[in-house]
């Protein structure tokens, strides 16, 4: 019979090639939670990327020393979120990790390039069309100005993952479809000399409709994150307004708060 210390100590089990899992079996936190972090831990950080197989539950049950249903509830959790997918025949697969973005004035697409999520782009829209009242607001122009409308589908690890739409002010620049498709808006803008400076933004939440969910590979009400910006240069002009949407399985912001003094 084994003494009970054997049991006081974390239990470090080496698995999935250079991953190391640390479960704690005396700790109150379920070992199912403990698992399942873990492995979320590792995708986001690197040693396990999109289509790496993690095998089927009882492999990873024996390698693991856990039972089947503690592995099963990790696995499905992770599943919940869109990190991993189970395909018959194969088991587990590492899908994509959630994108993680800095609340700061910055494109996704470099945010998405430095996180090395494999940023691509496809435009959906882009034409000059006379500005609502909202848009006139946001961009101090008179209603029914022209403007340039901008849709576009950005996509991670070839996985589409926000729906992105703006407007500028139609005598800003021109854009180009074929660049547009290659980089960010950001930095085609300070390519044109526009230099960015500040923004002010709102982030918030909804279910999608019908045409997000069709876009996004979602299912419809499926929960989206929403953000509205409205950015000016450095000499105080506004010069966009974005409206966009992001699929909340795939894509949280990320910032740190100060306690003012």
């Amino acid at each position: 019979m084994p003494r009970p210390a054997a049991r006081t100590r974390p239990v470090t089990v080496s698995a999935l090639g250079s991953v190391d899992f640390a479960l704690d079996r005396t700790s109150p936190v379920p070992l199912y939670h403990q698992l399942a972090r873990q492995l979320e831990t590792a995708i986001e950080q690197g040693p396990l990327a999109p289509g790496d197989l993690l095998g089927n539950e009882i492999d990873l049950s024996v390698r693991l020393g856990l039972s089947r249903p503690t592995v099963r509830q990790a696995i499905q959790s992770l599943v919940d979120k869109g990190l991993l997918v189970r395909r018959r025949g194969v088991g587990t697969q590492v899908v994509h990790s959630q994108v993680k973005r800095p609340l700061e004035l910055s494109s996704l697409y470099d945010d998405l390039e430095a996180a090395g999520q494999g940023p691509t782009t496809r435009v959906l829209r882009n034409e000059r069309v006379p500005a609502a009242a909202d848009v006139a607001a946001a961009l101090g122009l008179p209603e029914g100005g022209e403007v340039t409308v901008l849709e576009r589908l950005r996509f991670t690890h070839g996985s589409p993952v926000a729906v992105l739409s703006h407007h500028l002010p139609a005598d800003l620049l021109e854009l180009d479809d074929a660049r547009l498709e290659s980089t960010g808006l950001y930095r085609t803008l300070r390519s044109a000399g526009v230099t960015l400076h500040s923004a002010r933004q709102t982030v918030g939440a909804r279910p999608a409709t019908a045409g997000e969910a069709a876009r996004l590979d979602e299912r419809e009400g499926a929960a989206l994150l929403t953000m509205e910006r409205t950015a000016y240069d450095d000499a105080g002009r506004p010069v966009e307004y974005g409206t966009h949407v992001y699929r909340a399985s795939r894509y949280a912001f990320d910032f740190q708060l100060l306690v003012r003094p």
